[in-house]
């Protein structure tokens, strides 16, 4: 099944947390750097967005109530992945359907990134470790990538 590119429409107020890479109005990827502050709890994703994208933010004292999460059957059509640069730096370059690379975004430590559709390549400027979210399940490297021609 195709899925449908994530439009560029924002979802925030653009009150700079939020960095957002696109290109041909197709949203490729959010990015919010280690020291934005946000006020209060936002997600900056779309809520039909496979992979949800935001910011936790309360006062001392505050406490949520213990649960747990609805078994819900979801179909998800695209693969996102998400990272935090825990140390080193980390380029990430983003390419168009024709394989031209159009942007690069340098990611440093506490700096967060979600993937969301679109071809991406990522280089270790510096040694680097990240923690990745990815959706499961992992259906093998054949399955879950697509190696892409990269034009100059």
């Amino acid at each position: 099944m195709p899925v449908t590119p994530v439009k560029a429409a924002p979802v925030c107020p653009d009150d700079g947390i939020l960095e957002v890479v696109e290109h041909g109005g197709v949203r490729y990827a959010e990015v919010i750097r280690a020291g934005r502050r946000s006020e209060t709890t936002r997600f900056f994703s779309p809520p039909g967005s496979s992979l949800q994208f935001g910011l936790l933010a309360h006062d001392a004292g505050f406490s949520e109530p213990a649960h747990n999460h609805k078994a819900v059957r979801r179909e998800i059509w695209d693969l996102q992945q998400m990272f935090v640069v825990q140390r080193g730096k980390v380029l990430v370059a983003f390419y168009d359907e024709a394989g031209k690379r159009f942007r690069e975004v340098v990611l440093g430590v506490g700096d967060a990134i979600l993937l969301i559709q679109g071809a991406h390549s990522v280089h270790a400027l510096e040694d680097m470790q990240c923690v990745s979210v990815k959706q499961g399940p992992f259906l093998g490297i054949d399955n879950d990538k697509v190696l892409i021609e990269v034009k100059k």
